[in-house]
């Protein structure tokens, strides 16, 4: 389940220095039709697998029941077991995790021009996809409901995986990292400053698709020259 830098089409390109664009998943590559109500959905799921849930299950549900520390990405399995074993009912990893995967199953809509602006982010360098998603598994069925190819990003990087959601330095190291680059280095494409934007307190660089659509990235990389 990531808009300050942004140069007009009226305004002398801005010189890139960053080596890398990561890009955002929801929301900006693609739209999803969200799940309306997740606890029933995960009800649902846990109840064919023969769970026997508790009376107060939606309350149980919207508790934190891990106590994480700030930045750190709390896997929905993860949440879910814990909700059940507050109310005293156990379930094993494998349970929650497959009724967690299993209750998410969104509409996909490819944004307009994803595609050519992945293409032309990675003429110029090393390309990345960096999602804020506490649900195992969604981001790769997500992107293979698209119409975009996951081939055409070098890493893939899910928040339930690394262990960091976006604003936190961690998620934009974590996939800077596996681009063999520094977190300084990128240049984030997203619809969200208040996650995508947390680049720029690395020394990287943000592009709000709100001011920058992604009909205008083409043009902008054609532009402005990504160091490898």
């Amino acid at each position: 389940m990531g808009r300050h830098l942004f140069i007009p089409p009226t305004a002398t390109p801005q010189t890139v220095t960053a080596s890398a664009v990561v890009f955002d998943l929801f929301g900006t590559l693609v739209t999803v039709d969200d799940t309306p109500e997740p606890a029933a959905a995960i009800a649902d799921e846990l109840a064919a697998r023969g769970v026997a849930l508790p009376g107060d299950w939606a309350a149980a549900y919207t508790e934190p029941h891990i106590d994480a520390q700030a930045g750190a990405e709390v896997p929905l399995p993860d949440h879910v077991a814990a909700a059940l074993a507050s109310r005293g009912i156990d379930v094993t990893d494998a349970t929650a995790r497959r009724a967690v995967v299993d209750a998410f199953e969104p509409t996909i809509e490819t944004a307009t021009a994803a595609g050519e602006a992945v293409a032309a982010a990675r003429e110029g360098g090393p390309v990345g996809l960096l999602s804020n998603c506490a649900v195992p598994e969604l981001v790769d069925r997500t992107l293979r409901r698209s119409t975009l190819d996951p081939a055409s990003f070098d890493t893939i990087v899910a928040s339930v995986d690394c262990g960091w959601r976006k604003p936190d330095p961690r998620a934009f190291e974590a996939i800077a990292d596996r681009l063999g680059v520094e977190a300084a280095d990128l240049i984030v494409v997203g619809d969200t400053p208040e996650t995508d934007g947390g680049i720029t307190d690395c020394g990287g660089e943000f592009v709000d698709i709100a001011e920058t659509p992604l009909p205008e990235l083409p043009a902008r990389f054609g532009e402005e020259e990504l160091c490898r």
